[in-house]
């Protein structure tokens, strides 16, 4: 990506009425922020003078930032079949029988049509292979959750993932886990294009980079990306377990360039799911699930705390962060011990239900709480129902905020788009669609929840950062918070070069 001189001229910063500044790009940089007019104090090198862009009294932030994607997956998502309002397996089945029917694109011979979001926990009737066989017949469907912890396929669907039985057609974390590569094994080149145009509808939202979770040699991925070209956005790359070898051996440590002088795709942490989620009933819980009982009725721990250690510290001697995915509250609570015990740094991903000492274990820790409010709006009403006597504690923002904890807003893309004023609303006003909110006392107020989601940057625009900045028609801290998701991006840069501008 080139990086050439910069002037942005007559901006307003976020939540202040003292006047508009120009901020001088350079370099990739933030090399200085001055009164507007007082361009000669704009700490520009001399030569030329920079382009200038007037802005006209738009607002200048930090670019956004989403902590938890899995890039590729969301990427393919944004071209699947929706079938996230199912109510049922009946009608989940009639929106698969009307893609399949009535398309005019046919699904292509030999490949499965793929569909997401369905969230069956709440449904009456457990999907089987059978719905989706009396709607299509032998077409192949494999239908993702919602929590992308389970999926449903038909039977020819089950064929094609390689699964010559299975008695219902519901596959659940370990029985869907080793599969699900299988329906991400597109040609290079289509999934890099597929990327690529995802990352530019993320920068018409002021997204100016992302940590990338996607379960893949990542390092060999994102390297093939940047021989590419690639210049849409920051990535972490994250590592997981099975390709941990080859990150050591490169010598690559947390936040290091994946390769020379392409700052741009840089070393992520090391990513552990240590239990499931709430809406495929696996998410590891010190109480019983309401109606449960027996085996599995507490969830399921994917990675005993003994295993999980010596990861993280391996980790850490490596000079990675770890990055543990926890939703349950005992899995959250055994994951601040493995922190404790393995003295590794990083993040809990989702710590969507806590007790009250292991809030301020986090705190005391230093451990980043890395959540994703939207989530709180898709599993309200799923949390009521499978954990009635606890949500007072599900989404605990606020309790994390007051302890002192680090946030980190993100998506999970796909399992919620990517676009982080949806994060931003969520956390701020805890609705969606015009309901009520949904234990409010734990929403954060608007500046925080906007300050977890631009990577520890200030929202004063302090010169030395990078030139990631977003432009904004309205001023965030202004608006009503319902207005949030519509937030009107007028343009984006990253290291100082426009991926979207309308002005």
């Amino acid at each position: 990506m080139p990086v050439t001189a910069l002037l942005l001229a007559n901006a307003r910063r976020a939540g202040r009425f003292d006047g508009l500044v120009d901020v001088a790009l350079d370099g990739g940089r933030v090399v200085a922020v001055v009164p507007a007019g007082e361009r000669s104090a704009a700490g520009l090198p001399s030569g030329p003078p920079p382009e200038t862009v007037d802005l006209d009294g738009r607002v200048l932030i930090p670019g956004l930032w989403d902590a938890h994607t899995h890039l590729t997956q969301w990427a393919l998502v944004r071209h699947r079949l929706d079938v996230s309002e199912a109510t049922s397996p009946a009608h989940a089945a009639a929106l698969v029988r009307a893609r399949v029917h009535g398309a005019t694109t046919p699904v292509p011979q030999g490949q499965p049509l793929v569909g997401y979001g369905f969230r069956w926990a709440g449904w009456d009737t457990e999907p089987t292979a059978a719905h989706l066989d009396e709607a299509v017949g032998d077409v192949p469907v494999i239908l993702l959750s919602g929590d992308l912890h389970s999926a449903w396929a038909s039977s020819a669907g089950l064929r094609y993932l390689g699964i010559a039985y299975h008695p219902t057609g519901l596959l659940r974390e370990e029985e869907w886990m080793p599969a699900s590569p299988r329906i991400v094994a597109v040609d290079d080149d289509v999934a890099d294009e597929l990327v690529a145009d995802a990352a530019r509808a993320a920068a018409e939202r002021g997204v100016v980079g992302v940590v990338d979770f996607e379960v893949a040699d990542n390092l060999a991925v994102w390297r093939r990306r940047l021989a590419r070209g690639w210049g849409g956005l920051r990535v972490r790359a994250a590592v997981w377990e099975q390709y941990l070898d080859a990150v050591l051996a490169a010598g690559l440590t947390d936040g290091d360039p994946l390769t020379d002088g392409a700052g741009l795709v840089t070393q992520g942490p090391l990513k552990v799911i240590s239990d499931g989620s709430l809406n495929t009933l696996t998410a590891f819980c010190f109480d019983e699930y309401a109606g449960l009982a027996g085996d599995g009725a507490h969830g399921i721990l994917n990675i005993a705390t003994d295993q999980l250690v010596p990861l993280m510290s391996r980790a850490r001697d490596g000079g990675l962060r770890c990055a543990i995915h926890a939703i349950g509250d005992r899995a959250n609570s055994l994951a601040l011990d493995a922190f404790a015990a393995s003295a590794a740094r990083g993040s809990i991903e989702h710590a969507q239900l806590l007790r009250p000492d292991d809030v301020a274990r986090f705190a005391a820790l230093g451990v980043t709480a890395s959540v994703q409010p939207e989530h709180a709006m898709d599993d309200r009403d799923i949390a009521e129902e499978l954990w009635p006597d606890r949500t007072a504690r599900a989404f605990p923002l606020a309790d994390l905020r007051r302890a002192g904890v680090r946030l980190t807003l993100g998506s999970d893309a796909p399992v919620a788009p990517l676009d982080p004023w949806a994060a931003v609303a969520a956390a701020v006003t805890r609705s969606r669609d015009g309901r009520e909110p949904w234990h409010p006392e734990q929403s954060l107020d608007l500046r925080t929840a906007l300050e977890a989601s631009v990577d520890g940057r200030s929202l004063d625009l302090d010169a030395g950062g990078p030139a990631d900045l977003a432009v904004l028609d309205v001023d965030p801290l202004s608006v009503d918070p319902d207005g949030l998701r519509e937030m009107p991006v007028a343009g984006t840069l990253v290291a100082g070069e426009w991926t979207h501008r309308t002005f």
